[in-house]
């Protein structure tokens, strides 16, 4: 349980909130009135009170909202849960969506205290059920009634594609294929073959969406530009080889041009990331390979008990069961 210390909004994005003493928060869209509200996955953030008291002990003079907090919560230690929680505050339910956010300038409590706890303390929710939340109220941690739907994203890597020289369509193939599985596609990324930007992403992603699964597609081969391998070698915190050994050895049996694939399978936190060859019938095959075994692997992660001797059809139609039940 936890307790509504402030209230906070402001309708430009980049500047210090102003608090009130009362909001309405609407479905899949956050706080009215509130520059970051919208149709995406932060729409109101939360910040815990604990925390900004520890920051003042250290001689900083902050109000509340000077970090761009929605919500300033007593009880919580927000960072420390998982995706996917759900709080309740009368008919207000959140759930929440991200820990922490990437910090592109340091903003001006960072240039005099020399830190800033927004980025590794605070996190972000979407708005499943809206109401009014006032100061005071107390904010209540409820349990799921239905299993959280194994979230993923897409990353295509093609310097043709992101410069719009060459439609994408594998990114597009894969995230419809997951779709029809009960995944829920949080993000389809287009990128140029860069390293730097692709680590970047893939640890945001594992990191602060704390997502499941992260399948790339392209930058496999031997060109100088394909360096997706290395990229998502250089953010795995473990190896799972035997998946991108299995898509090798399926694929030799299509093509021997199948030993030139680079592509590497890792695992960073409870992330697990694939790298797909850049063809459309590629990927297809590929994913005819593991798309199956992937919820018991990703229960794994997860922490959750699973039956090892199950039936590969039960794991497979795990998640698209999601979506007959109206889970998702």
């Amino acid at each position: 349980m936890g307790t509504i210390h402030a209230i906070c909004i402001s309708d430009i994005r980049g500047i210090q909130k102003s608090e009130v003493s009362s909001i309405e928060l609407r479905p899949n869209h956050g706080l009215v009135g509130d520059a970051h509200a919208g149709n995406w996955h932060r729409q109101v953030s939360l910040l815990s009170y604990e925390k900004i008291q520890a920051f003042r002990e250290k001689g900083a003079d902050v109000a509340f909202g000077a970090f761009g907090e929605n919500l300033v919560v007593e009880g919580f230690d927000f960072a420390s849960l998982p995706i996917g929680s759900l709080f309740r505050c009368g008919k207000v339910l959140l759930e929440l969506s991200q820990i922490g956010k990437e910090c592109h300038s340091h903003c001006a409590i960072y240039q005099v205290m020399g830190d800033c706890i927004m980025p590794r303390e605070g996190v972000f929710a979407r708005v499943l059920e809206g109401g009014t939340l006032r100061v005071g109220d107390e904010l209540l941690l409820e349990e799921r009634q239905t299993p959280l739907p194994f979230q993923a994203a897409v990353i295509t890597l093609s310097d043709k594609g992101a410069a719009g020289e060459r439609k994408d369509e594998s990114g597009p193939l894969i995230a419809s294929r997951l779709r029809a599985e009960g995944y829920e596609v949080v993000e389809e990324l287009l990128l140029p073959d860069n390293a730097a930007l692709l680590k970047k992403h893939l640890i945001r992603l594992a990191d602060q969406r704390q997502l499941d699964l992260i399948l790339t597609t392209g930058g496999t081969g031997f060109a100088p530009t394909d360096v997706t391998p290395e990229a998502t070698l250089a953010v795995a915190d473990r190896l799972a080889p035997g998946i991108s050994e299995a898509i090798r050895a399926a694929s030799l049996a299509i093509t021997p041009r199948a030993m030139l694939s680079r592509g590497v399978s890792v695992i960073r936190k409870k992330s697990l990331i694939v790298n797909l060859a850049g063809s459309p019938k590629a990927v297809s095959e590929s994913m005819d390979v593991f798309l199956s075994v992937l919820p018991h692997a990703l229960e794994l992660l997860r922490g959750q008990k699973a039956d090892c001797a199950r039936k590969d059809l039960t794991a497979s139609t795990t998640h698209s069961n999601f979506l007959k039940k109206g889970y998702l």
